[in-house]
């Protein structure tokens, strides 16, 4: 399989890196640029990118790559920072940008030569996105100058004998324009790449490698009944069948049908599905709770002691499955130890303590969110559960403003039910990221038909995002916000009326705890 390795020098952008490339079908990973120069000719990359980062390559304590990799004879990306240390290794000098010189930020206006085969095929001007402060004031040797901005003349260099190509911008976001033609001009114009990465192919090998590690043992999944754990599930399903235990644990926190669209999603399988109906337990240990923090932590501690309660019925198993996938790995910094990365069940809670089992799983750690709903459906999961939108592991509890009762988790289901609905309804699942509705504890005055109500005000919540850190609330239209209050307040008990959230990410959270 081809590969491509994404060194990361500490850019913020390294992972929107690896998805570029992968987008491309070309398979990539990313690792520290600390990595062993052996470690990377095993690996055996027919390409290399180097991330930005936030160093100047001067400083005395700027990260800098082995010269070995220079000789390596693959061809090189660098972006950004990645960029000045190809010049800085090379021969070339980059030293801080004068005021009249090219420091440059945000949307520029960039100029290129399509001869360069970075460029190969794409417009001779457009916009890229710049964010540096340093300037290469000498390119090394053999190095030619293949783009320019109106404050900087190498804004690109390349050395296209040993495919060595440096840009002081970023083509992996969305900013800058072709900039994922760029990427996919490295992997197939320099690198040779044939794009040979596909999820059913990943699917085969992950189903085979699986059943060659588990053989004949027994395995153990927490099933959440989000998308990461459903479809690690699902592939374990599909490699050994019946030796694989998952266990459901059903809170009562859930949305409207959801734990009866989780059980039957796995039907197909010849696997052992207990769902372990544990809300009686979980609405008695959050009694009187109103803080939002010692929800999520009963929550998280309780699912552990049920989960522990129902493997305890099941015995010694040989391994445990977790739902780990990339972001987490790379977040944690794991590829520089090798250690394994173990993910809380709902970041909260952590491992169980009293489960025996010899060794963990994590069948999705190389893959990104959008690679898993994609392995999903490769796997026949239903759409309903594949394209699931973010929804926390406390669920509802921290969804219910103030105490949590089980008459206020009903009219709450039902009221995000009607939300969703009128939603899919008017087609506009895909312009939102993430949308749900708020039982406030607040209650206002009302009337219906002759009478005064008091009820509770019922929010709602919709968020337009990349990236989840930031987001912008949805514009979403009057004519659809109308039908989704008239249907709340006239088939949920108790609610009189409903407001729209326009708060956006920062200042405000997704969540409203």
């Amino acid at each position: 399989m081809e590969k491509i390795l994404v060194l990361d020098f500490g850019g913020q952008y390294n992972q929107l890196i690896a998805r570029r490339v992968r987008e491309c079908h070309v398979y990539c990973e990313v690792k520290p640029y600390t990595t062993p120069i052996s470690e990377i000719r095993e690996f055996g990359p027919i390409g290399m990118i180097f991330t930005g980062g936030p160093n100047s390559v001067y400083d005395e304590d700027a990260p800098h790559a082995d010269p070995e990799l220079f000789r390596l004879g693959v061809p090189i990306l660098g972006i950004c920072y990645g960029c000045q240390l190809l010049a800085h290794h090379l021969g070339g000098s980059v030293v801080a940008a004068q005021s009249d010189a090219a420091r440059e930020y945000g949307k520029t206006e960039t100029f290129f030569d399509t001869s360069c085969r970075l460029f190969k095929g794409l417009p001779e001007r457009g916009v890229t996105w710049m964010s540096h402060g340093d300037y290469m004031e000498r390119v090394p040797e053999g190095f030619e100058l293949k783009a320019h901005s109106a404050a900087c003349p190498n804004v690109a260099i390349c050395d296209e004998a040993r495919g060595f190509y440096g840009v002081q911008f970023h083509p992996e976001v969305n900013h800058t324009e072709h900039g994922a033609d760029m990427i996919r001009n490295f992997l197939y114009e320099v690198c040779g790449a044939h794009g040979d990465w596909t999820m059913g192919d990943y699917k085969e090998t992950a189903v085979r490698s699986i059943r060659e590690k588990v053989g004949g043992g027994k395995v153990l999944l927490a099933l959440s009944g989000g998308v990461d754990s459903s479809v690690a599930a699902a592939l374990v399903a599909e490699a050994v069948g019946s030796q694989l235990t998952c266990v459901f644990v059903d809170h009562g926190l859930m949305r409207l049908n959801e734990g009866d669209e989780v059980e039957a999603a796995f039907r197909k399988w010849d696997i052992n599905f207990v769902r372990a109906n544990a809300e009686d337990v979980f609405l008695s240990k959050l009694a009187g709770v109103t803080e939002p923090e010692r929800k999520r932590k009963i929550i998280g501690e309780e699912f552990i002691r049920v989960f522990e309660a129902e493997a305890k019925k099941i015995g010694a198993v040989d391994y445990l499955v977790q739902g780990t996938i990339y972001p987490d790995v790379i977040e944690s910094g794991s590829g520089k130890a090798g250690a394994a990365v173990i993910k809380s069940h709902h970041n909260v809670g952590g491992l169980p303590d009293y489960v025996d089992f010899k060794e963990i799983i994590e069948p999705l750690r190389m893959l990104f969110k959008d690679e898993v709903r994609q392995l999903g459906r490769e796997l026949g999961l239903p759409e309903y559960l594949v394209s699931r939108q973010p929804f926390p592991g406390p669920g509802l509890a921290i969804r219910i403003i103030g105490e949590i009762t089980k008459e206020k988790a009903s009219l709450l289901r039902l009221a995000d039910f009607i939300f969703r609905d009128e939603v899919a309804k008017a087609g506009l699942e895909r312009t939102m990221d993430q949308y749900f509705a708020v039982l406030t504890n607040m209650r206002s005055v009302g009337v219906m038909g002759d009478g005064r109500t008091y009820d509770y005000t019922l929010a709602l919540r919709s968020v337009t995002t990349s990236d989840f850190m930031t987001a912008d609330w949805t514009r979403i239209p009057y004519d659809v916000l109308d039908r989704v209050s008239v249907r709340i307040v006239n088939e949920v008990p108790h609610i009189n009326r409903v407001v729209y959230d326009i708060t956006s990410k920062p200042p405000a959270t997704i969540e409203w705890e």
